[in-house]
């Protein structure tokens, strides 16, 4: 498929007004489907949609060998109804809409680069439908297909002025649920155990854990406890968010979250998840960086500069499986996760050629010297 401006547009706005909200199955459903369709009109090649746990994903495997991986998500952060808040705009150069950034303009970017790659045959593409959430389902396809390839491309949103993302923060995720016992809070509190007093405790105790000098950073997010404004609560859950750049410091929190006891007499707490993804670290990007900085330059892009960034992507599980990772290279645009995201439009067909040329330049430096 010849690729043009408008083409590139065009995809984007079907593919973002096809609502493909995390954990909306029929939705992802449609949004897979038509993803296949853009792949063949684009590549020429049949991609297959598979489930995990009942989530869909699309893969395209390379049909020769060394390969590169490219590897993304359709899922987004925002819910059915959406778009008719927000709907897709273009105005001047720049897109709008929910889910144009992060990271459906991605998509199209990896679509133009497969169209106009000399070795198209050499790459594959992997998009899965839960990243957002964590990647229950994703990760264990990215674990499956990354180590295939000699290198993977991860076209998330680039950093501010288009760098590349070298490093990422590894990510702990927590639920805390605590049972107590309820009691009137008027005429007898004594009788309860407060999961309230105890939750607050527990945020305290979380809040300890942080070390700011190293990065690490504990989060409690969303927190909830009690039925009414006058029983003393006999159950709360509190989620909490860990991020590090290294994988001591992970565990590290960890294990104090493990082993923490309880404050409030008579109340219990259960513990859910944990180290969801360990740091993407710069001395797993470096050669990969400096490749894709020698094709920008080739290409008339310039300077690309690097971001080390606290957001973790499914880069983050390539990098831990050793292979070699190219994240943040999807579009320049700024909102992420918020109700102004934007894109660029023109980073979408110049980001396009530059990751085509990377893949054909990464096919080469691997190919085996006869």
């Amino acid at each position: 498929m010849r690729t043009t401006p408008e083409s590139l547009i065009d995809s984007l706005q079907l593919l973002v007004e096809l609502e493909t909200p995390s954990g909306d199955l029929q939705s992802l459903e449609r949004g897979f489907e038509t993803l296949r369709d853009l792949v063949l009109q684009y590549t020429g090649r049949e991609a297959i949609i598979d489930r995990v746990d009942g989530v869909p994903y699309l893969y395209l495997a390379p049909t020769a060998s060394p390969s590169v991986l490219i590897i993304g998500h359709l899922d987004t952060v925002w819910p059915v109804g959406t778009l008719s808040e927000i709907p897709f705009a273009v105005r001047g150069d720049v897109a709008t809409g929910p889910g144009v950034f992060d990271m459906k303009a991605g998509l199209v970017i990896a679509l133009a680069a497969l169209a106009d790659c000399a070795v198209a045959d050499h790459a594959g593409l992997l998009v899965t439908g839960d990243e957002e959430v964590g990647s229950p389902t994703g990760r264990g396809l990215v674990e499956k297909y990354a180590p295939l390839a000699a290198a993977v491309l991860i076209p998330e949103p680039a950093a501010p002025g288009g760098g590349i993302k070298s490093a990422r923060k590894g990510v702990g995720l927590y639920q805390f649920t605590i049972q107590g016992v309820e009691a009137h809070a008027g005429l007898e509190p004594e009788r309860g155990a407060n999961t309230t007093v105890e939750m607050a405790a527990l945020i305290s105790d979380l809040v300890e854990l942080e070390d700011v000098s190293v990065g690490t950073t504990v989060t409690p997010t969303k927190a909830t406890s009690g039925v009414t404004a006058n029983t003393v609560p006999a159950e709360a859950i509190l989620h909490t968010d860990v991020r590090a750049w290294t994988a001591p410091e992970l565990t590290r929190i960890d294990e104090a979250v493990r082993g923490r006891q309880p404050h409030v007499s008579g109340v219990t707490v259960t513990l859910s998840g944990g180290i969801n993804r360990l740091p993407l670290e710069e001395r797993l990007t470096a050669d990969l960086v400096r490749l894709a900085r020698e094709v920008a330059l080739d290409v008339g892009m310039g300077h690309v500069d690097t971001a080390a960034v606290g957001g973790a992507s499914d880069g983050n599980f390539c990098a831990s499986a050793g292979v070699p990772t190219l994240d943040g290279v999807g579009a320049c645009g700024g909102g992420a996760h918020a109700r102004d995201e934007w894109v660029d439009l023109t980073s979408v067909r110049a980001r396009a050629t530059w990751l085509a040329r990377v893949i054909e330049r990464v096919v080469q430096q691997s190919s085996p010297t006869v």
